[in-house]
């Protein structure tokens, strides 16, 4: 005759391991949700670099620049313009050669990104 052995686990064991994989879950997604409004922040950014760049590209062939004051405005009147869902933006002008533009996201850590063409072009976030 055979006799069964104890095979397994105990329930202690057990409890043991799902603590420290809810405990490792915890940590995982709270950086998960930074790492999301980092890359949010990182999208307004490169939303702000492209309507500046569609901006020179409009001054380079109409000599002057389009003011708007929502994203979806921008959008329309800058050619080739395409900007995340996201992100609301403004673009002004100063003087008359040169222009400046903010961008933030609705997902991001809240933060304002600034862009100035007669000061260099971005000016960094705050």
């Amino acid at each position: 005759m055979r006799t069964i052995g104890n095979k397994g686990f105990t329930l202690i064991e057990l409890l043991v391991v799902v603590t420290i994989i809810g405990i490792l879950a915890g940590i995982a997604i709270e950086q998960f949700a930074a790492y999301r409004q980092k890359g949010y922040d990182a999208q307004a950014i490169s939303d702000l670099r492209n309507a500046a760049k569609a901006e020179e590209a409009y001054f380079a062939t109409q000599l002057q620049f389009i003011v708007c004051t929502s994203a979806a405005a921008c959008a329309a009147a800058l050619p080739g313009l395409n900007v995340s869902l996201n992100t609301s933006m403004a673009m002004g002008i100063v003087g008359t050669t040169d222009f400046m533009g903010t961008a933030t996201s609705s997902k991001g850590t809240g933060i304002t990104c600034h862009w100035d063409s007669s000061s260099g072009g971005f000016l960094g976030c705050s």
